[in-house]
């Protein structure tokens, strides 16, 4: 034990560790388990299957946008230890019923009933994670001191979500088709389970707080109330008078109308367009994972070599035609290398945009800023999900075409505009961002992914 919690910081951060590995790979278990039972089991050979998988990616979406702005303030005011094994418990219950009643055959209820079960336990499980995280965070400050360790602690976690996304998505495609959707459930109900153990060996100093007199507590109430609404209107009014703030959204959001369909839709390219069976979809979240990881670690060199304004607009540009490249693809390995690489510069772009946000807003404003951005982007990224799934069961359901000899299906154009898209969105980063940039120093914090890889929710 003493050698594990040296590599791993100190004995209360290996705990804390142990249950974010185990949870993080059962919740893309979970994810990839939940888009293709309903891609291939439960909307199987229905023509609205892009919609109901869409409907997955809009719960995740619609937690993160109803309840993460609020959910921080919460954690502010609780005890982060216990609102971390209260979390952990509600999750575990979620995902315990449902793999409970998928031992039902699915003739058992209306597919509309089974839809209905999926996307509340989803949107449930994400929105729990909303008060999961922040408080997770907040006990990371606590048992990790040191801004060498808390850098490091930094680090460990990032290569463990990247690690996760390459090992979990693989296992649930053989678990779904081989023992069943049931399994593949209840494995991550149990890794909650393990979570919330492994959280209650951690000793945390936390006291209490409680008003000295309680009866004065409901009269604070109304009080703080007003403050939040007042704060985050200021918060609201400095983003929307701050220019630059402005155009750094719109980029995301441009992006964002691209990303959206390649997320909800990637399920139907691997079978229809690379002609591969659904049980090796997992594979392409592995390789958005490792050409992750690859340009995680190329990004630091790139952005002070070439600034975080040219690598903002070029990992966009490159992004944009790999996406395209992807869309033409028509067989496995082939769109299996094109995913891995386009990935890079969306790892890059991450590291990117967090210097420009920070260099663009005064460090009283930072958290509203956040919580301005991070849900319109979501927003924009769900409206994106929703277009593209119906596009794909209605207008596009039977279209084929031709262009320049070369033939068109639904999947793939719906994935060349979104290579479009985010083409748009590199030239008007090249625009409107300003080419005097200061250099930044050190370690730079993470900003929430602009893209995200196949089947990859929220939970965390």
């Amino acid at each position: 034990m003493q050698t594990i919690s040296s590599r791993l910081i100190n004995r209360n951060y290996a705990r804390l560790w142990y249950g974010h590995a185990v949870s993080t790979v059962g919740d893309y278990v979970f994810d990839t388990t939940l888009v293709l039972w309903v891609a291939t089991v439960l909307a199987k050979n229905r023509s609205w299957a892009p919609a109901a998988v869409s409907g997955v990616l809009l719960a995740v979406g619609a937690a993160v946008l109803v309840v993460g702005p609020l959910a921080g303030v919460f954690v502010d005011r609780w005890n982060r230890r216990r609102t971390m094994l209260r979390t952990e418990v509600i999750r575990a219950v979620l995902v315990g019923i449902l793999a409970v009643l998928s031992f039902l055959p699915t003739s058992a209820l209306p597919v509309y009933l089974w839809l209905g079960l999926v996307y509340a336990v989803v949107f449930g499980v994400n929105a729990t994670g909303q008060f999961f995280g922040p408080a997770r965070f907040a006990v990371l400050g606590q048992i990790v001191t040191g801004e060498a360790d808390r850098t490091r602690a930094a680090g460990i976690s990032q290569a463990t979500t990247a690690t996760a996304a390459i090992v979990g998505p693989p296992l649930a495609a053989p678990l779904l088709f081989t023992v069943g959707v049931q399994w593949a459930l209840l494995i991550n109900a149990v890794s909650y389970v393990f979570s919330y153990v492994a959280i209650r060996s951690v000793r945390i100093e936390e006291p209490e707080q409680a008003p000295a007199d309680p009866a004065a507590a409901p009269s604070a109430a109304p009080s703080a109330s007003s403050s939040l609404f007042k704060e985050f209107g200021e918060g609201l009014r400095f983003f929307v008078g701050n220019r630059f703030l402005v155009a750094l959204l719109a980029i995301a959001v441009i992006a964002q109308c691209g990303t959206g369909a390649i997320n909800s839709l990637d399920v139907f390219f691997v079978t229809e367009n690379l002609h591969t069976a659904p049980h090796l979809y997992g594979f392409m979240s592995m390789a958005f994972g490792i050409g992750a990881i690859a340009g995680s670690l190329w990004a630091g060199r790139v952005v002070r070599r070439l600034g975080a304004r040219t690598t903002t607009w070029a990992a966009l540009l490159i992004t944009g035609l790999l996406v395209v490249g992807y869309a033409r693809q028509t067989d496995f390995w082939s769109g299996l290398a094109f995913l891995a690489a386009f990935s890079i510069p969306v790892a890059m772009l991450n590291t990117a945009m967090t210097p420009l946000l920070l260099e663009a807003t005064p460090q009283e404003y930072l958290g509203r800023m956040v919580a301005v951005f991070n849900p319109v982007n979501q927003l924009a990224s769900m409206l994106s999900v929703v277009v593209a799934g119906w596009l794909a069961s209605t207008v596009l359901r039977n279209f084929h075409g031709r262009f320049a000899g070369m033939r068109f299906g639904r999947i793939d154009t719906l994935f060349a505009v979104a290579g479009l898209f985010i083409v748009l969105a590199a030239g008007f980063a090249y625009l409107v961002l300003p080419r005097q940039e200061q250099q930044q120093d050190g370690p730079l914090p993470e900003p929430e992914l602009v893209a995200q890889g196949p089947a990859q929710g929220a939970a965390e």
